[in-house]
C-alpha cells in the first residue's frame, strides 16, 4: 500500500512559532537520517491526524513530498497533546533502499475460532504479543506478519521463531530468546465458576458437617441423650 504524506519546510523555530501552527491547523516536525541533514517541516493536521489513525501508517515506508520532492520516509515518533486529540510533533526518518531497517510490525491472528483448543476444548485464544520486531531492507517491509492459530490445543504455544515470515524479514532476537507469541488458555473465570458449583448443594439438599451429621444433630446431639 503506497501512503503519501505532503509537507513544507518549516523556517521559524522554538517553542512561540510551533504553537503559532498549531493554533492554524498544522503540525510541527522533522526529517532526519540518510546522507542529508535534518529538515524542519510541517504538515496539516487534520491529514496528518487522519493517516495515524491507519495501522499500515506505522508499519510502511511513506512517501513524503516535501515542496516538489519525494522522499521515502518512516514513522519513527509522533507525540500527542496530554488530553487533547492533538498531534504536537512528528518524526520521520529518511531510509535507503540498500539498508536494512528495524521497524515494529503488527500482528494478524487467524484462524483461532478452528483451532481443536477453541473449537473442541473450550478455550480462549490469548495474544502475548500484538506486534514483532524485525530487520529488512525497505522494499521486504511488510505491513503486517499473519499468525495462524489454527493447529493450537489448550496449553500450547506459537513462539517467535514458529512464525512463517516472509522473505527478507528477520524477527529482532538475542541468541537464545524465542518469546510466545500466542497461546490457548481455558478461561479463568468459567474454572472457577464450575468448581464453586460442583461444591455447592444441590436445591433442596441439606448441607452436612465433615462426618456427615446434619447441622442441627451435629449441634444438639447431646441434649437428646440427657
Amino acid at each position: 500500500m503506497k501512503i503519501e504524506v505532503t509537507a513544507q519546510k518549516r523556517e521559524l523555530q522554538g517553542t512561540g512559532a510551533s504553537r503559532r501552527l498549531r493554533r492554524v491547523g498544522k503540525v510541527p516536525g522533522i526529517i532526519y537520517g540518510g546522507d542529508r541533514g535534518p529538515v524542519n517541516i510541517e504538515l496539516d493536521h487534520k491529514d496528518l491526524y487522519h493517516n495515524l489513525s491507519r495501522e499500515a501508517f506505522h508499519a510502511s515506508i511513506l512517501t513524503l513530498n516535501l515542496d516538489g520532492r519525494a522522499e521515502q520516509v518512516l514513522l519513527r515518533a509522533f507525540n500527542m497533546h496530554p488530553f487533547k486529540a492533538r498531534v504536537q510533533h512528528v518524526d520521520f526518518q529518511r531510509v535507503s533502499k540498500d539498508k536494512k531497517i528495524h521497524m515494529k510490525v503488527p500482528l494478524h491472528f487467524i484462524n483461532a475460532e478452528v483451532s481443536p483448543g477453541v473449537k473442541e476444548q473450550g478455550g480462549v485464544a490469548n495474544h502475548v504479543l500484538n506486534d514483532l520486531d524485525i530487520t529488512c531492507l525497505p522494499d521486504d517491509l511488510p505491513e503486517f506478519i499473519e499468525v495462524d492459530l489454527g493447529n493450537l490445543t489448550v496449553g500450547n504455544s506459537i513462539h517467535v521463531r514458529d512464525l512463517a515470515l516472509p522473505k527478507g524479514v528477520e524477527p529482532v532476537l538475542h541468541r537464545t530468546e524465542n518469546p510466545v507469541v500466542a497461546t490457548v488458555i481455558l478461561p479463568a473465570l468459567v474454572t472457577e465458576e464450575e468448581e464453586v458449583a460442583a461444591a455447592a448443594p444441590a436445591a433442596g439438599e441439606v448441607p452436612t458437617t465433615e462426618q456427615g451429621a446434619k447441622p442441627e444433630e451435629a449441634a444438639g446431639g447431646e441434649d437428646k441423650g440427657k
